[in-house]
């Protein structure tokens, strides 16, 4: 019987939805978020703040991979990047980006925790440890499905 070989795991080996939860709960104790988080709308296209608690932590990860993911990345492109589409009723759909001062406020949280710096070109950047530290939690989150071709 062959054992299998250990390889280590980053980021970009593992599933993207259970990473960030992961994440999360890692991140709960180091961010401290916003006074009025629980009234916080995340954009204007929105009617209510979200349902989830801990939403300013999922977010938080998920800013956080992207910036593992993409160095450089600024607070524009993530206001892009969590967007929508705002109806207006009836009428005709059009995207609207998503609130700026959130990102903003974890982005500062991220660097204040050493995990983010700022990019001498612009944006954000991922240190050494925080890139230790999204591998290190990379490596505990399950192995995604492997498909199997006949």
């Amino acid at each position: 019987m062959a054992e299998e070989k250990y390889t280590p795991k980053t980021v970009k080996d593992v599933d993207s939805h259970e990473f960030v939860r992961q994440y999360a709960k890692h991140l709960k104790g180091k961010l401290t978020p916003m006074e009025n988080v629980d009234l916080i709308k995340t954009g204007c296209y929105k009617e209510l703040s979200p349902y989830d608690p801990d939403w300013y932590f999922v977010r938080a990860a998920s800013v956080a991979r992207k910036i593992y993911l993409k160095q450089g990345i600024g607070i524009g492109k993530f206001r892009k990047i969590y967007g929508s589409t705002y109806r207006k009723g009836v009428r005709t759909e059009h995207f609207c980006k998503v609130s700026g001062g959130l990102i903003r406020h974890i982005c500062q949280q991220l660097e204040k925790a050493g995990l983010v710096e700022l990019y001498s070109k612009g944006g954000r950047v991922i240190t050494s440890a925080g890139k230790r530290d999204l591998d290190l939690i990379a490596g505990r989150c399950p192995n995604p499905p492997q498909m199997i071709f006949t």
